[in-house]
């Protein structure tokens, strides 16, 4: 049993004020949202009102899997990790959702959205119920709250990192909203609850604030891989650091690769090593395997305690192919979700050279199929992947064959070793060309790619090696919620320069507008909070 997972389970909405989702005009579903001083009575309720901000990244309701605590949200449209896959990844160039009667996929994948999509909203609305719940629990753990309620020396020391990974949670939703949206209405625990309608923060000021609270809590988390598992520890806000300054000239409009590359320095020295085996990162037992190693933050999956739409049980059974019928051995039903996920050609096209017909990392069925994908509705048309699985590495499967055991691996160390190497030859100073190609070549060799000897030699120049990174990083982590952001640091997102299948809603991909790299702020937050400005284009 995963250490944390009952803890998820149950404390989801324990941990709400009925009024504290109105920091951010997110109205909740659930009337059991109240909690009262006689919660606090047992001082294990701290552990269990933090454990709601976690699992708000699982969960969308108390109720099972198609319960939502959003009022006029479906839960497959506003689970948190399934929507950041929808807007990271279906919107780009790797994966196509056969089933374009869902609610908000088909303008997803066609590059066509609006801000009446309900997954956009989903998305803006889950990461504000998170800042929301986090606000909440600062609220209840102030020196007066707990002088108010004598609670020990022993349980203050606690409720210290509690608050520290609290605010940890906050500044991870407000990283997604700033990438995904731009902006975003910044709000904390000592702005008003009632009548307080936030001011909008643009994308200058929300990095700011990210930037400085993850640095301000550090020394108040605990340290890489201390924590229980789910949990998060000072590696994790190193995570979204480098990320954030990886992704600094997108953002502000300033370099700051140098930064990104002592960050990841620090990560990889915080005792991490790669899994055994690829596919343990993607199996039902991730928790338990040699991926446990690698993984700095997952999203919690459970077959039986965590039951949820969320990104790895859609990846299985979204992975059973039409054709194929393959869900037995990926530890699902047999026929699964019959083709509702596919390939674009462009991603098979990477796994294209005869390098990669053993790299781990190609797990791609092609059999009868053919590769392009002209009518979305056809599942038989184009290839599919077996990346993730509800199988075990030590044999047998998960506890359930619909909903998944396996974890989504939000930041793992192989991520890391790619942005070193990117911070590395984007300019970053103190770093090594030496160690940068060390890390991409200790990638092959774990994938079992023979051409895992590559250095300087190997390329013409400097562009060409970003270019082969960029790539690399899509075999490596590909349907991982990366590549819109990868695409967009690239100059490949938007415009013409790079097309592919579906793109713009061409078959073949057309240039799409620059004002793409962000998505709309929905129309419903527009209404709730007069303080939000749209975005350009939308």
């Amino acid at each position: 049993m995963k250490t944390i997972k009952k803890l998820l389970a149950l404390t989801l909405l324990i941990s709400v004020f009925a009024s504290c989702t109105k920091d951010l005009n997110i109205v909740p579903e659930d009337d059991q949202t109240t909690l009262s001083e006689k919660l606090f009575e047992n001082e294990t309720a701290y552990l269990e009102v933090l454990a709601g901000i976690y699992a708000n990244l699982s969960l969308t309701g108390t109720d099972g899997a198609g319960s939502s605590n959003i009022q006029g949200l479906d839960p497959g449209t506003s689970q948190y990790g399934r929507v950041l896959l929808y807007l990271q990844t279906l919107s780009a160039d790797q994966m196509i959702w056969s089933y374009e009667n869902d609610p908000g996929t088909r303008e997803i994948q066609r590059n066509i959205w609006t801000a009446q999509n309900p997954l956009i909203l989903g998305m803006f609305s889950r990461a504000s119920v998170s800042v929301a719940f986090a606000n909440n629990f600062l609220r209840e753990t102030t020196t007066e709250k707990l002088d108010a309620r004598n609670v020990s020396a022993a349980t203050r020391a606690d409720i210290v990192n509690y608050r520290a990974e609290a605010r940890l949670l906050r500044a991870l939703s407000y990283y997604h909203l700033m990438d995904l949206f731009g902006k975003a209405p910044l709000v904390n625990e000592n702005d008003p609850v009632v009548n307080f309608n936030p001011p909008q923060a643009d994308r200058q000021q929300l990095f700011t604030y990210i930037e400085s609270e993850l640095t301000a809590i550090e020394v108040d988390l605990k340290d890489p891989m201390t924590n229980q598992h789910g949990r998060a520890d000072k590696a994790v806000a190193w995570m979204i650091l480098a990320k954030m300054y990886l992704n600094a000239e997108v953002y502000i409009g300033q370099a700051k690769y140098t930064e990104a590359a002592d960050y990841c320095i620090k990560i990889i020295n915080g005792g991490y090593t790669l899994a055994t085996n690829y596919a343990d990162l993607f199996m039902a037992d991730n928790n338990t395997n040699s991926a446990v190693n690698e993984i700095i933050f997952p999203l919690i999956s459970d077959g039986i305690e965590t039951q949820n739409f969320g990104p790895t049980t859609v990846m299985v059974n979204g992975s059973v192919g039409s054709i194929e019928q393959n869900g037995t051995p990926l530890g699902v039903g047999a026929g699964g979700w019959g083709g509702a996920l596919r390939l674009r050609r462009e991603f098979v096209q990477l796994f294209d050279a005869s390098v990669f017909n053993t790299d781990a990392r190609n797990t791609i069925i092609s059999g009868s199929r053919d590769i392009e994908i002209r009518d979305i509705s056809d599942q038989d048309q184009g290839y599919i992947l077996e990346k993730y699985s509800n199988a075990k590495s030590t044999g047998g499967f998960g506890s359930d064959q619909t909903f998944v055991d396996t974890d989504f691996p939000l930041f793992r160390l192989a991520d890391v070793y790619l942005m070193y190497a990117e911070a590395h030859f984007r300019g970053a100073s103190g770093t090594n060309t030496d160690l940068a190609f060390n890390y991409i070549n200790l990638l092959r060799t774990r994938a079992n790619n023979p051409q895992n000897n590559l250095s300087m030699s190997d390329f013409s120049n400097n562009n060409e090696i970003l270019n082969f990174i960029l790539d690399e990083r899509a075999r490596e982590l590909h349907w991982e919620a990366k590549r819109r952001q990868d695409l967009i640091r690239f100059g490949k997102f938007t415009g013409g320069n790079y097309n592919w299948a579906w793109k713009g809603n061409g078959s073949n991909g057309i240039s799409i507008s620059a004002d793409l790299k962000v998505y709309p702020i929905p129309n419903a937050s527009l209404a709730s909070n007069p303080e939000l400005k749209q975005n350009p284009g939308y």
